[in-house]
């Protein structure tokens, strides 16, 4: 998907259930097993009507650019192996449509955009350019190439005529809107607004461009989160040019010993939710072709057209919420989903079925034990998510998460699928009492990070998006 979520409503349709009790979460109900739910995902699965289901989706969108390529990234994040041997070749070929929706622009149109938009020749501007691309993104692709200063670089091109594509594509989502809630039922027009508004902001490669420049500079000295510098002066509405930051790509980081898989886990846990929490702004579209990982075990970072900041008092809620949940005080957490306005219809739901929404989506992070994230555990929710007979939470079905929260819950889930690729283990619940609860890091990186917050950044800004209006 583009920048439309999982909304309240994907993350209430997800039921992750439980793992063993922790010290945390003590209560002696029984929970439907989290390594037991991909067992029943593979069963729906086999009904043909759940398949023809998301093969309608997948056509629809497979004649779109933009829009069916971020589908196509989120539903990477698949275990295609919960698909019955049966359906798996066809499900392949579907999914397909969607990851390989780039156009096919021949480098002539892509060196047209750059020459346009600097109003000069490809040569006056680089001394050396690939032609051959080392990255698609969703509306544009990547290229190596160098400075006459000598500087070596990544030149990030729109597709030529994309922005004018992917509006048209907003306005064909909004026509096939119950085609797509048949399998996404959270596909609401409330959702569909803010894809349309959040996507067309994504097209201006300078106000990208901006933005990584200043995550840069948070992030200048950092143990072990990079995020390459861009070239402001070089930056241009539809091309991006930043330093070239050579490293393994996801794919070989899975192949990599279980220590190092585990350490950068962490760390992309740290950066993609933690700095929400840290710092009121994250990045709202963690996704395997936007990590690198260097060769002195540092973490890159790519890509920000898609940055959220929030006001503080929006983070300070999902905290709240979230130390409710981990600690089992429902009727709390159903009070506070009503005061702020999650509950509209408090009449029909319940504290238990308030916990249990929470716990949902967030239970992998609120346990107190070591867990290895599998890409069943996270295929699993995907999949229950987008089921339209899952009856689970049908109370706060009704409900709608406010718009304040619909990426950070995006990233939270897409970051789980990316850890789900990576079969990595941690206690997420101990790193996240970092940011829960405001407790001293129990891990390497923990302590690192926490040093170099301490040297770093001045006392202000270590909250440092505090009042700061949500950029929109």
């Amino acid at each position: 998907m583009a920048k439309h979520v999982p909304t309240s409503r994907l993350a209430r349709g997800t039921k992750l259930g439980a793992v063993a009790a922790g010290t945390v979460l003590r209560n002696q109900r029984t929970r439907l097993s989290m390594r037991g739910r991909s067992e029943a995902v593979r069963e729906k699965m086999a009904e043909e009507s759940m398949l023809r289901t998301i093969e309608q989706v997948v056509v629809v969108l497979g004649t779109m650019k933009g829009v069916a390529m971020k589908l196509g990234q989120m539903m990477s994040v698949l275990d295609l192996d919960l698909v019955p041997d049966t359906h798996r070749d066809r499900f392949q070929q579907r999914l397909a449509v969607l990851r390989n929706a780039a156009p096919s622009v021949p480098f002539a149109g892509m060196r047209r955009v750059v020459e346009e938009d600097f109003g000069a020749s490809l040569e006056s501007v680089f001394a050396e350019f690939e032609p051959e691309p080392i990255a698609a993104a969703s509306i544009g692709q990547v290229y190596r190439a160098r400075l006459h200063d000598g500087r070596q670089v990544a030149v990030k091109v729109q597709y030529p005529g994309i922005d004018v594509a992917v509006r048209a594509d907003l306005k064909n989502l909004a026509m096939f809107r119950k085609v797509l809630q048949s399998a996404m039922p959270w596909v609401t027009p409330a959702v569909l607004d803010e894809l349309r508004l959040n996507i067309e902001s994504e097209l201006d490669y300078s106000a990208e461009a901006a933005t990584q420049a200043q995550l840069a500079q948070l992030y200048a000295d950092h143990p072990f989160i990079v995020v390459p510098r861009t070239l402001v002066e070089h930056c241009t509405t539809r091309v991006l040019v930043s330093e070239y930051l050579p490293g393994r790509s996801f794919d070989e980081a899975r192949e990599l010993p279980e220590a190092e898989r585990d350490r950068i886990g962490e760390i992309i846990y740290r950066f993609y939710v933690g700095s929400l929490f840290e710092f009121a702004e994250f990045c709202g579209d963690p996704h395997p072709g936007n990590v690198l990982v260097l060769d002195d075990g540092r973490v890159g970072f790519l890509d920000f057209g898609l940055y959220n900041r929030m006001d503080r008092k929006h983070v300070d809620f999902e905290i709240t919420c979230l130390r409710a949940a981990a600690e089992e005080r429902a009727e709390d957490l159903r009070e506070l989903m009503i005061e702020h306005g999650v509950i509209d219809s408090p009449e029909e739901i319940g504290a238990e079925e308030s916990l249990e929404y929470v716990l949902s989506a967030s239970e992998w992070c609120l346990v107190d034990e070591e867990l290895t994230i599998t890409p069943e555990l996270a295929s699993g929710a995907f999949l229950l998510a987008v089921d339209p007979r899952a009856s689970e939470f049908a109370g706060m079905k009704q409900q709608n998460l406010p718009p304040e929260h619909l990426f950070s819950r995006r990233a939270d889930f897409l970051t789980f699928g990316m850890l789900g690729q990576l079969r990595t283990t941690a206690n997420w619940h101990r790193i996240a009492r970092e940011w829960l609860y405001d407790e001293e890091p129990v891990t390497d990186l923990g302590k690192a990070h926490r040093r170099w917050r301490e040297e770093h950044l001045p006392p202000q800004n270590r909250q440092a998006s505090a009042g700061r209006a949500p950029r929109r």
